[in-house]
């Protein structure tokens, strides 16, 4: 551990000791938090501090820059400030320090990775290979229509019960995440799969099994699993010659929105079909429509760089 004064020393101690015991933390988490504080505690030695008391706002916001100057990645000087923030509300709690000097600390904002996606014609192609006339083909084809379909959760695609589907309405009742239900319309190639699967699948699936309600279900007659649709899907990967660490169930999710953000659709529409709480969790995916975009550009047009002469 990096030398920093003996006050401030067993204050960290005491501080690890009380979330190994109160917060069941794994050990590698207390290593990492020991880390951060005792760096944080030579910051402070650099500069005669030596009492918990003598910590101010500025201390953190000059801590957090010079990491910055050191080269240390956002992600990183983000995690540090949640274990300052920890052991100084612990220090607060314990009336070691008068006010907490992290209030008012903005947290370094980290990029925002882009979600992964297929394109549309890799979307078919993935339904294509699980096309078949047996009742697991016509199960798999009729999940992976709704999922891309719908943009559903893989959580919210194996919890569908069978009194889910509004056939004549054209829509699912989704219940999402909070146990907020919302509807979202389907389209003529899922309505249809769903159709061909419930009539000539699920009653060979359902077989003996006749109170369960699900609406997917697995060979023996359960409710079908997000490990048993991610191990199919990979499969049907491997068919439609797409690498399978390039598809999940998310990423059929992603491409629903990205297409339809791509095609015109308004965010907050989107937004609602999703089941996005915020919107600016949706807007991400205007990201994704805007590099495609770019993509286009840089392929198509004369002047982009793809087709020059």
């Amino acid at each position: 551990m990096l030398a920093m004064p003996d006050a401030l020393s067993r204050e960290v101690k005491r501080f690890l000791q009380y979330i190994a015991v109160e917060r069941g933390l794994s050990v590698r988490t207390l290593d990492a938090y020991g880390r951060d504080l005792a760096r944080f505690g030579a910051f402070l030695e650099a500069r005669s501090l030596r009492e918990p008391g003598a910590i101010r706002r500025k201390h953190l916001s000059d801590f957090l820059v010079a990491l910055e100057a050191d080269g240390l990645s956002a992600r990183s000087r983000a995690r540090m400030l949640v274990a300052l923030r920890r052991w100084l509300q612990y220090l607060l709690a314990r009336g070691r320090i008068a006010s907490d000097p992290s209030e008012g600390i903005t947290a370094p904002r980290l990029p925002r990775a882009l979600p992964k996606t297929l394109r549309s014609d890799e979307c078919e192609a993935l339904i294509a290979a699980a096309r078949g006339d047996d009742a697991l083909s016509l199960r798999d084809a009729a999940m992976l229509e709704v999922l891309y379909g719908a943009g559903l959760r893989v959580s919210e695609l194996v919890k569908l019960p069978a009194s889910a589907v509004d056939a004549q309405a054209g829509v699912l009742r989704v219940t999402g995440k909070g146990r907020k239900q919302r509807l979202v319309p389907l389209g003529e190639l899922a309505l249809a799969a769903l159709a061909r699967y419930l009539e000539r699948a699920r009653p060979e699936l359902l077989g003996r099994h006749a109170s369960a309600t699900a609406l997917f279900l697995s060979r023996r007659g359960a409710a079908m699993t997000r490990q048993n649709f991610f191990v199919r899907l990979r499969r049907l990967a491997g068919l439609a010659g797409i690498p399978s660490d390039r598809v999940s169930p998310h990423v059929l999710r992603h491409a629903f929105a990205s297409d339809l953000l791509e095609g015109g659709a308004d965010l907050r529409a989107v937004q609602e079909m999703l089941g996005h709480a915020d919107l600016s969790t949706t807007q991400i995916y205007t990201h994704v429509s805007d590099r495609r975009l770019r993509e286009v550009v840089d392929k198509r047009h004369p002047r982009g760089g793809g087709r020059r002469s």
